[in-house]
């Protein structure tokens, strides 16, 4: 009985000891929970704002995409500071990744909380340090697009001085062009007049002869009245009739007024027959229409007529005024036209 009741005292003497255990135990688990929650709580909030400045950071990111888009210059420069933002928030994106990642393992890590909790402190102020330069990345981008804005609009304000000054000058040109076409009209009517006096003056000093005619706005001689057949040089009939042509000339010279460019040009042609001849000079038609349209020239050079109002040239059968085979055709094409013009 002794014995039993000495068991019963020991076993009420651990009693106590065990629970105060028990309770160390619970309240160091409730500690432990308690640092948890708060290490938990700590992080959410700084990745939290972490993830509000990274949304600002994206929305300035797009505003300043959509503004770089509008801008046509300072490319290169713009761009690489697009990239280095890219590739910062891209990092950080990672970052955030990887601290979540970590996030969910420490349930399983409670006691390396307060050495990871530092790191995490550390890592964040990399992160506010990095945002703040992208800040002010940002704010440089602004200004140099507000330089960019102020620059286009003075290159606009040019361009539109330069057009103004464009249309202007060419309302002047238009103007000009119109006075022009009013001067040349007043000078080709000049010409004409002096054209249609000179001729009548031909007319008169040379008679009414069916050989010497005026065709259109061209005084034609038949190539018999001035040279011989197959020949160049000027018979003394033509020579005859050639000095009352110089002698017109010479009057005509002393009444067109200087500022009025003109000449005389001498027209050689003959018949679509082959050249013929025992002299060979001339290998032909086309040679000898020319010969002969520069033997009139020397002729009119060496009465006195200046020579920069004289033009030689020789068109063969080529241009003929009759068509056909008859005598009266041929003779009709075989001619020396002097055509009064404008130089």
């Amino acid at each position: 009985m002794a014995a039993r009741a000495q068991r019963l005292r020991g076993r009420a003497e651990y009693w106590p000891a065990f629970v105060d255990v028990l309770t160390n135990l619970l309240l160091v688990f409730i500690f432990l929970l308690s640092v948890f929650a708060l290490v938990q709580y700590l992080l959410s909030r700084e990745i939290s704002g972490r993830d509000t400045v990274l949304q600002r950071l994206n929305a300035q990111i797009a505003e300043l995409t959509e503004l770089l888009a509008l801008e046509k210059a300072g490319k290169s420069e713009l761009s690489d500071n697009l990239a280095s933002l890219t590739a910062s928030l891209a990092a950080a994106e990672s970052e955030r990744d990887r601290l979540q990642g970590m996030l969910d393992s420490q349930s399983s890590a409670s006691q390396s909380a307060g050495s990871q909790l530092a790191t995490l402190t550390s890592e964040l102020d990399a992160e506010k340090q990095v945002s703040a330069r992208a800040l002010s990345q940002v704010e440089l981008l602004n200004q140099q697009i507000a330089a960019l804005r102020r620059q286009i609009a003075a290159i606009e304000t040019a361009l539109e001085a330069a057009e103004l000054k464009d249309r202007e000058s060419q309302t002047q040109i238009a103007d000009l062009g119109r006075r022009l076409n009013v001067a040349l009209a007043q000078r080709v009517q000049e010409l004409s007049r002096y054209r249609s006096d000179f001729f009548g003056r031909l007319r008169q000093i040379l008679g009414d002869r069916p050989d010497i005619r005026i065709v259109g706005d061209r005084f034609v001689f038949q190539s018999e009245v001035l040279f011989a057949t197959g020949s160049d040089e000027i018979s003394p009939e033509g020579v005859t009739e050639l000095g009352k042509l110089g002698d017109a000339v010479k009057q005509l010279v002393g009444e067109i007024p200087p500022e009025i460019p003109w000449v005389l040009q001498v027209n050689g042609h003959t018949d679509k027959r082959p050249i013929t001849g025992t002299s060979g000079r001339f290998r032909s038609n086309w040679d000898l229409s020319a010969a002969r349209a520069i033997s009139v020239v020397r002729f009119l050079e060496a009465q006195g007529i200046p020579p920069q109002n004289l033009a030689a040239a020789g068109f063969g059968e080529f241009q003929p005024l009759e068509t056909g085979d008859a005598d009266e055709a041929l003779a009709k094409n075989r001619r020396i036209e002097l055509k009064l013009t404008e130089r």
